[in-house]
């Protein structure tokens, strides 16, 4: 690709290796492209959703008594050969790994987000990033914040 800034520097990246991710869902969100989406996440941004696949629903129990969860998801539309790059905010370059750039060697993203709503297979949040139809890998509590008075995890 020949569309680097000033500053970046892309490598022939290795093949890629099988790590056995398996997607267990979809996000939505308003934005269809990844220009139009915010460079973070925001806790009063847009309601998106996320819809967990079968056989995966069923994992779902308990999470409504969180306030928020850590998504995990797949930058599926990311560069992944980048090890300098030139942020169009500032204009420096860096390495990747000192960025929340979305393009990374493997494009995995998280974002911390305020539960609104769970839904049967779906889950209604805050503060998401990323492309409609970025694929989800994982979702964990945010233990810091639970809904439910008293509640004990063993």
């Amino acid at each position: 690709m020949t569309d680097l800034r000033a500053g970046e520097v892309a490598v022939f990246a290795p093949p890629a290796q099988d790590a056995g991710l398996v997607f267990i869902g979809l996000i939505g969100t308003p934005w269809t492209r990844r220009a139009d989406c915010p460079r973070q996440g925001a806790p009063d941004g847009p309601v998106c959703t996320i819809e967990v696949f079968e056989p995966w629903v069923a994992a779902l129990d308990g999470v409504a008594i969180y306030a928020s969860l850590e998504i995990l998801y797949w930058m599926d539309q990311s560069r992944r050969d980048l090890v300098r790059q030139s942020p169009a905010h500032d204009g420096q370059s860096r390495g990747t790994f000192s960025l929340r750039s979305p393009l990374r060697p493997n494009p995995i993203a998280s974002s911390v987000v305020t539960l609104m709503r769970v839904e049967g297979a779906r889950l209604f949040v805050r503060g998401l990033d990323c492309v409609d139809g970025t694929p989800l890998l994982d979702l964990k509590p945010d233990r810091r914040e639970f809904r439910a008075p008293g509640y004990c995890s063993k």
